[in-house]
């Protein structure tokens, strides 16, 4: 699992894609928000770290949809039907994909918000700074709660 330290908040953020997780720690150190990242090359690390590593609750989990083994979709089904403190973190779905399907899905299994992946590093940036710098405790589960790269649809 691949980290970057920048503070006291911590993040969880798991996609198989390799240039993806790169590109996420590059905006994160860029936007020097005051957060550590720690990263998941899929669903399978991404569990196996929370469920083992009790001490360090993460203020969000940003997952992927799409990854080989346990996808986005089983991981947050995991997680949500978990007995513990696991199933009241903050969850952001990521996509490349914005159809009706993956959204309605996304909350039917409880994520907090839905993310279109941006198609650039400087959306990339914008996205995450919108999501990580606004009160995302506010954020209440809703399909109308999907971040694109133009706006919030609210």
């Amino acid at each position: 699992m691949m980290q970057q330290k920048n503070s006291h908040k911590l993040i969880f953020h798991a996609d198989d894609d390799e240039d993806d997780r790169m590109l996420f720690m590059d905006a994160i150190a860029e936007l020097d928000l005051p957060f550590t990242v720690k990263q998941a090359c899929d669903g399978k690390e991404l569990l196996e770290s929370l469920n083992h590593n009790r001490l360090e609750i993460p203020e969000i989990v940003f997952l992927d949809i799409n990854m080989p083994g346990i996808g986005g979709f089983e991981c947050l089904k995991e997680i949500r039907d978990a007995k513990d403190r696991l199933n009241r973190l903050r969850i952001i779905m990521l996509s490349t994909s914005g159809t009706r399907e993956n959204i309605r899905r996304s909350f039917e299994l409880g994520a907090d918000l839905y993310a279109v992946k941006p198609s650039s590093f400087a959306g990339l940036k914008d996205m995450l700074y919108e999501i990580l710098a606004s009160d995302l405790k506010a954020v209440q589960k809703s399909s109308s709660k999907v971040y694109s790269v133009l706006n919030w649809l609210m």
